[in-house]
């Protein structure tokens, strides 16, 4: 790795992966863990309220509400995504549920209903569904020791379409890690398209980002199977090539325990996105971070499916981001 990233071995297992690109993160501090996670039932008045009182809650030091800047979308996405609530497909971890919150920030910071939320990261032990051969770096298990054999597995992959509140929710699992980066989930919000043979067609892309984790939890999880069986070097949020330390506003999610003493019953994880509906924004842009140097068992290698999309959006864009 660089000088300015820290390489250290993982005994409690501390940061993790997940691919990117380079941010140019402006934000959006989340609206508040509590509202997130309100009942999906709630009105859309209700919802609106809340939103245009985050939207002014800057005036007293409160969150506001900021249009995110986007990341390039990664080496590691595939289309065709099913709709679903549930995306672990069997794969093993550390239960996570994860609210996401749709805003328009050129209208108050209104609800974006029917919006598709798009999200992908790799399972515990850094590995893709579609890129198993991808190499997470370190030492871990073969990804068929846990029953995923082959390039055509969709798992911690899906699509949910925002209710009346822009709200969406996922099922999943805390994803592993995977040289050179941190802890992360890839997010890409859709408008205008529609659900159709169980994926979702059409649209555009208004949003592609990342969202990370607090470096404490994930030492926590990553000392709990199946995620201790991959060891190796992992990078902090503080030094990771796409993560500007910026909070909500650069995609840190807000965390809860399901219970307190036991971190293996899982986290409650929200964050609002604040997009802008009638802009196209596919993750592009070029941004900063240059991946680490290291030895070649430092980065994922592996041949990517023949039909997968490839980055070629930035020169930093590579198979470690």
């Amino acid at each position: 790795m660089t000088g300015s990233h820290k390489e250290k071995t993982i005994t409690r297992r501390r940061a993790i992966a997940v691919t990117g690109g380079t941010v140019a993160a402006g934000g959006l501090a989340a609206a508040g863990y509590q509202a997130a996670f309100a009942d999906d039932t709630t009105t859309t008045a209700t919802a609106t309220a809340d939103a245009s009182a985050s939207a002014s809650a800057s005036s007293t030091g409160g969150a506001q509400c900021v249009l995110m800047s986007s990341v390039t979308e990664g080496p590691y996405y595939l289309d065709g995504a099913l709709v679903r609530k549930d995306i672990t497909e069997g794969k093993s971890g550390v239960p996570l549920t994860l609210r996401i919150t749709v805003q328009d920030t050129t209208d108050s910071c209104a609800p974006v209903a029917g919006a598709a939320v798009e999200i992908w990261h790799c399972d515990a032990w850094g590995y893709y569904s579609g890129y198993t051969t991808a190499n997470p770096g370190g030492s871990a298990p073969a990804e068929s020791e846990d029953g995923s054999t082959a390039d055509d597995q969709t798992y911690l992959r899906g699509y949910q379409v925002a209710n009346a509140n822009g709200v969406v929710k996922f099922e999943t699992i805390f994803p592993g890690w995977y040289t050179p980066r941190t802890c992360h989930i890839h997010v890409k919000v859709h408008t205008g398209g529609e659900k159709e043979d169980g994926t979702y067609e059409g649209g555009t892309v208004n949003f592609t980002g990342q969202l990370f984790f607090d470096d404490d939890i994930a030492a926590e999880i990553f000392t709990l199977e199946p995620y201790s069986k991959h060891s190796g070097s992992y990078t902090e949020l503080a030094d990771d090539m796409v993560y500007e330390d910026n909070g909500a506003a650069g995609g840190l999610l807000t965390l809860k325990a399901v219970h307190k003493k036991d971190p293996s019953k899982g986290y409650k994880g929200s964050i609002v996105l604040g997009i802008d509906p009638d802009a196209e924004n596919t993750g592009a842009g070029s941004g900063g971070g240059t991946p680490p140097s290291g030895s070649p068992g430092d980065a994922p290698t592996g041949t990517p499916p023949s039909d997968a999309p490839t980055d070629s959006a930035s020169p930093s864009a590579s198979t470690s981001s």
